[in-house]
């Protein structure tokens, strides 16, 4: 009996054409990556997944055909920091508005997201993690972008460094609340905390023991506190510059620490309002786009324009695309991931390094990088076609086409 020797992305191929032979296969040709250089490439994907890159000289019989026009394609952008958009708020949406949500994102690239909750009543977030767990039971055949857990935004934050959140609802760490916080029957669960509240240190090393991300921010910890959290597993840090101490040539700050402590990294909103442009630029350089993810910060707003809207138990204004609540501080964003990348190319930024913080690092971030994040062969085929001004043009989730303005023959 003879015996093959075949490469990874040999072997790949081979095993989806023998084992699916009524496979989803679709083949986009004239693909432009930056990756493969200048020269346009084709991606056979079957079943959702990447399964070959080659010449465009080649063909597949029996897929279905979608000639980009050598358009730029990038990783489908991922979200970790989302509250809504719409009109409708993830802490008091039903699963059918967290779809509203998920439909809006996927129209402007995103492929999946962490919805939000910021703190709230106990029973609030049951209702509101039950809401996400039919989102994540029903999404996976609809054309929106897939959620992949709960992010818990400030249950655990500084009264000082509260930014938009209601520190009524803040908890203290005695030991036990960390397992009576609602969870997913499934998914990724991330919290931002402040490591300086009681127990805080205690606190991080509870959330990763029990497999949470756990992620500073809203905080003013010092930075033996904040090396404690770390050493406790907390290494990454929730839109960085805002509601954290900042750096200062006497007073390293929340901010100096990060930037100084190689490991971590951070996350921050380019809405250009968040943090001044060229802090911006600064802040990714130095840290470098390897440790840099890029997130929306979105609230229910998002989509819907300059108004007066009713948020957390307030008014919330948006007046030229800037947010502020009855306490005068800024509510969120109402930017897209899709804005976010605009602005870092719009600094400078490469589309390689732009892609690693707006696909690849929050993957890792979640720790779902060998599935995610990158146009690589047996990664899921969660893609994004760009026109030359870097708007969406087609976006493919899993596999399937989900918003195009492109034939498929």
């Amino acid at each position: 009996m003879p015996v093959f020797f075949l490469g990874t992305r040999a072997f790949y191929l081979f095993a989806n054409l023998w084992n699916n032979f009524d496979m989803d296969t679709v083949l986009l040709k004239n693909v432009s990556l930056t990756s493969a250089g200048s020269k346009p490439v084709s991606l056979l994907i079957i079943n959702g997944k990447i399964a070959e890159i080659f010449e465009v000289d080649k063909n597949f019989a029996g897929a279905d055909m979608i000639d980009l026009g050598a358009k730029r394609v990038v990783p489908g952008f991922i979200d970790i920091h989302s509250h809504g958009a719409v009109g409708v708020d993830v802490n008091l949406a039903d699963t059918e508005g967290l779809f509203k949500i998920a439909a809006y994102l996927a129209a402007n690239g995103v492929t999946a997201w962490m919805p939000t909750l910021v703190p709230d009543s106990d029973e609030n977030y049951r209702r509101a993690i039950s809401a996400i767990d039919g989102l994540m039971d029903r999404q996976s055949d609809r054309p929106v972008a897939q959620a992949l857990g709960v992010h818990y935004e400030g249950v655990f934050a500084s009264r000082q460094m509260c930014g938009a959140l209601r520190p009524q609802y803040f908890k203290r760490f005695t030991g036990k609340e960390v397992a009576e916080l609602p969870r997913l029957r499934k998914g990724v669960h991330m919290t931002t905390f402040a490591p300086e509240v009681e127990g805080g240190i205690a606190l991080a090393e509870e959330l990763t023991q029990n497999g949470w991300i756990a992620s500073i921010g809203h905080t003013q910890a010092d930075p033996m506190t904040l090396d404690g959290a770390f050493a406790a597993g907390a290494r990454h840090m929730t839109h960085f510059f805002n509601a954290m101490t900042g750096l200062h040539h006497r007073d390293v700050g929340a901010v100096g620490w990060a930037l100084t402590r190689h490991p971590v990294t951070f996350d921050i909103i380019a809405d250009g309002i968040h943090v001044n442009p060229k802090v911006l630029e600064l802040a990714c350089r130095t840290k470098s786009p390897d440790k840099v993810t890029l997130i929306s910060d979105s609230i229910a707003p998002t989509g819907l324009g300059d108004g007066d809207y009713e948020l957390w138990g307030e008014r919330v204004s948006v007046e030229n695309g800037r947010t502020k609540n009855e306490r005068g501080s800024i509510a969120g964003s109402v930017i897209t991931m899709l804005d976010a990348v605009k602005r870092m190319r719009t600094l400078g930024f490469s589309d390689a390094d732009v892609s690693k913080m707006a696909s690849a690092n929050p993957a890792k971030v979640l720790g779902i990088d060998k599935t995610h994040g990158s146009v690589e062969i047996g990664k899921r085929a969660d893609l994004v076609a760009l026109d030359p001004d870097g708007n969406v043009d087609a976006v493919m989730i899993g596999g399937k086409i989900v918003s195009q303005t492109l034939s498929v023959s």
